[in-house]
């Protein structure tokens, strides 16, 4: 008899278990339709990222039938987020430079970071390439931008990041930033001349949009 109650006790705490486990279950579920509900009603618009800066420290090309450039330029970069309701966790932001779609600088990883709604974060990283190969039309080409006094660069942005609505986050998504940046020579024309003289005698021209893909 004791025997048949204790089994009736254990079968009664294992079925308040289970019910309590499929109420949690149950619980979890509701609140992540609910909040990827109104994720899509939402549709969280894209982050801004804006050049704000750029200067030239080195640009030196070693012209030979294997042509080497070392770059040192400083940047500086900010990004808003529009949505008034999403907010969007940075989890990687890896910066480098390119000319003509080759990249001429290694990548520097921005900090992590969580923007919240119009929130605005703005980074100064330091890109550096040193003996970067090159290819000969290339090096022909970008001695002929430093001749001219008009050079245009790259700065892009690869990593991703995720979406937050309450308390629902959602997965990574791949985030892809291309940023122009326009160089002319410190004597040429009459525009824009708050940037600071570089390598060459060139100058950044003006701050300009990016482009953002995600």
């Amino acid at each position: 008899m004791g025997k048949d109650c204790g089994n009736h006790a254990d079968d009664d705490f294992r079925q308040s278990c289970r019910r309590l486990l499929l109420i949690l279950l149950t619980l979890a579920l509701l609140t992540g339709v609910i909040a990827l509900i109104i994720y899509l009603v939402l549709r969280p618009t894209h982050p801004r990222f804006y050049l704000q800066d750029a200067s030239l420290r080195q640009l030196d090309l070693t012209n030979g039938t294997a042509p080497l450039l070392s770059t040192t330029a400083q940047v500086t970069l900010a990004s808003r987020n529009p949505n008034g309701r999403v907010g969007v966790y940075y989890d990687r932001l890896d910066v480098s430079a390119s000319y003509k779609y080759q990249q001429i600088t290694l990548a520097s990883r921005l900090p992590q970071v969580y923007q919240g709604h119009g929130d605005v974060d703005v980074w100064s990283p330091v890109l550096s390439g040193p003996g970067v190969p090159f290819a000969p039309f290339l090096a022909d080409a970008l001695s002929k931008d430093i001749a001219a006094g008009y050079l245009i660069l790259q700065v892009r942005i690869d990593g991703r990041v995720r979406w937050k609505v309450g308390s629902w986050v959602s997965g990574h998504y791949h985030i892809f930033v291309t940023c122009p940046a326009y160089f002319i020579n410190a004597g040429a024309g009459s525009g824009y001349r708050g940037g600071t003289v570089g390598a060459h005698g060139l100058r950044f021209q003006t701050a300009t949009y990016c482009r953002v893909e995600v």
